[in-house]
This record gives C-alpha cells, structure tokens and sequence, in this order.
C-alpha cells in the first residue's frame, strides 16, 4: 500500500528520516516529511529532502517547547492547515494511509499530532495511523548530579532533556490520537532496552527496529514486477480491515530467518533459452523456516506486549524467495495462529522477494488487551 509518513517532532523526525534513507525508492513510501518547531533538529535530517522538512511555529523562536504539552497543542491547532499544504508537493491524495510517526512524550511533535490527524481525516478519506513512541519510566525521573543518567549524551553529543512530565504527555496524547486516528502502534522503548542501557544510547538501535516494522507492514502488498507479485495480495483495505478504525492499540511482531536462495534449475543459466525455474527447495525446510518465523514474530518481543497473545483481529504476512514461500506451511500457520491469539478474523497475505536470502513473518494483532505500560502510562494522569 502506498503511505505518506510524516515524522513529528524531533523523535517522529529522526525516524521518518530512517525510513527515507532505508526505503529510498520503494514503492510503498509514497511521500515524507518530517515538521518540528525545533530548527536544529530539522538540520540534523539527513535523509529527509530540504525542501520537505517544516519548521512550524514561530511563537517557540525556531527551539523546541521543552515538554510544554498545552504550548504544543496550541500550535498544532494554529498551524494544522500549514502543514497540511506543506505536504502537497507529494501529491499526498495518492496516498492510500498517512503514518504519524511521533514521539509520545515529548512537546512539539505530541501536541501537534492530534490536529493533524484531524486536519488530514478532513481533507483526505483514507485512515490516518500513529506510530507512536513510549516514554521509558527513567525519563520521567530526576537526574541526580552525580549519577550515570546525568551526564549521558545523545548521539549528536548533547545531553537530552530531563523530561519530568514526559508520561503525562504520553497518557494525553494517547488519548487524542486514539480520538482522531483509525489505529494506534506504541512502541515501549523500555521493553526494548537492553540491562544498563539507556534510551540515549539505545537510540540509533531501536530506531532502526521501528522502520524495519513500519516498511515490513506497509511495504508488503507492493510489487516491483511480475516475480515479485504476491499470490495472495496484501491490500490497504486488508490492512484497514485489522487494524480497525476506532483508536485501538495494535502491536507488530517481526521475524527473519537466513536461507539458501535456490539456484536455477537450468544448467545452461538464465536467458539463455528462456527463464529457467529455480530449483526445488526441500519441503521439510521450507515449513520449518515458516514455522519458525511465524511463532517468533507473534511469541518473540512485539513492539508492545500483547497480554496473553490474544487479539480480536489479527494479520499475517510471510515473506521471502519465491521457491521458499511454501503453500501449505502458511496455511498450517495461519491456522496456528488463530488457535494462539483466538481472534475471530485472521487475514493474510504473502510477500515473494525474488532473489532474497530470508524468510521473514510479520504479524500484526490489533483489540488487544490493554498493555501494562500503556495502563503504567494512563494512570500517570489519573
């Protein structure tokens, strides 16, 4: 499906400016921008074209809001239409979903959020969905003078900002985007973490798992060529169809598993009478890599945890060579699955990628069970 990412804030930012690098050129990624009231932070983009970073707000002085949720929101309500014309280069009407990627937390990119949604449901009859980025409990605590946290730096060398109402923020925005999008994907930073790690330092990492997530769910349905089509074709109105279109919170698992691409059949080579048929893979090892993958994406660390891995609607992806993508193993998965989440509606699609050295399996599981963090970050405000 073809999606318009927009990164808000400096955490939204840095991710929509990941998926740029890694996706350049994919069919999915339809358009992107990344907008932030804070001018250094837009600077910092690599990825993301001059011409499509925004900077919105010149009541916060071209900085960042330093938290301030209420400024924030003030904002995003002054400056939702800018925005939206700011997008329109991209031709966004041809998008088939809009992607909010910001972080929860933090002032500029959660306050303006909510109006954006609203501004884009109101111009573009597609669902807009929120990547959204979860505070880790520490970022809410004091620093004291001399402990490690108080002189940790970020990746550009700076100290990060003590963020006291950093949970607050999160709890609020939830609530609002739940009110103004079609569906909600967090990702628990905290859960992520390794021991001793901190969130400056695990960064660039965990960034890299969110864009890996949000390419693997959004870019599966697209085909570059006639090997590439999928059999059985992953669509916007399927992802749409499990995700809902009420708020609701829906997790993502990823798993890969390395393979041998199989050589082709001919011994003469390709092209030269015809294209020849790659070879047979071994049934066995096909069912096995899919087997695998299937129950490591839904079991393995989701980017929020599912309670009791149950869901009211759940979609399943798998991937990978062609000759890998065995018929009967995703039948036998998917029937697995349903089995393991009890939900009522299981969708799936497959996603051929000629030439690919993985077998991979996303599941997406949406009418969870609310998520302990996410209760954690709720009854901050209650």
């Amino acid at each position: 499906m073809r999606v318009h990412v927009i990164g808000l804030g400096g955490a939204g930012g840095r991710i929509a400016d990941r998926l740029a690098a890694d996706s350049d050129g994919d069919r999915f990624l339809q358009g992107v921008n990344a907008f932030d009231t804070d001018a250094a932070a837009l600077d910092a983009l690599r990825s993301i074209d001059e011409s499509r970073r925004h900077r919105f707000g010149d009541a916060a002085g071209g900085g960042g809001l330093d938290g301030d949720l209420h400024a924030a929101r003030r904002l995003g309500d002054a400056h939702a239409s800018e925005l939206g014309r700011a997008m329109d280069d991209q031709q966004p009407s041809l998008a088939e979903a809009f992607v909010l990627v910001v972080g929860l937390g933090g002032g500029a990119g959660a306050g303006a959020a909510p109006a954006l949604a609203e501004e884009l449901t109101r111009l573009y009859d597609v669902p807009v969905y929120a990547v959204g980025l979860l505070p880790t409990p520490a970022e809410s605590e004091p620093r004291e003078p001399d402990s490690p946290r108080a002189s940790a730096t970020d990746d550009s060398g700076e100290r990060p900002p003590e963020r006291p109402l950093a949970e607050k923020n999160a709890a609020r925005t939830l609530d609002a985007l739940s009110d103004r999008c079609a569906a909600v994907f967090p990702f628990d930073n905290a859960e992520w973490l390794r021991p001793g790690e901190g969130i400056a330092d695990a960064r660039d990492r965990l960034n890299a798992v969110v864009t890996e997530r949000v390419a693997a769910l959004f870019g599966a349905g697209e085909a570059d060529d006639a090997e590439s089509t999928p059999q059985q074709v992953l669509d916007a109105s399927d992802v749409a169809r499990a995700v809902g279109d009420d708020g609701e919170i829906a997790a993502v698992g990823h798993a890969t598993q390395a393979v041998e691409p199989p050589e082709s059949g001919s011994r003469f080579g390709l092209g030269l009478f015809g294209s020849a048929e790659p070879a047979a893979v071994d049934t066995s090892e096909a069912v096995s890599a899919i087997e695998t993958t299937i129950r490591k994406a839904t079991r393995g660390k989701n980017t929020v945890a599912v309670p009791e891995g149950r869901a009211d609607r759940t979609l399943l992806v798998v991937g990978g060579p062609p000759a890998w993508l065995n018929r009967e193993a995703i039948a036998d998965g998917r029937r697995w699955l349903a089995d393991e989440t009890g939900s009522g509606a299981i969708l799936s699609g497959d996603a051929p990628v000629p030439g690919g050295e993985e077998v991979f399996a996303l599941v997406v599981r949406s009418g969870i069970d609310e998520p302990p963090r996410i209760r954690e970050i709720r009854e901050s405000i209650a």
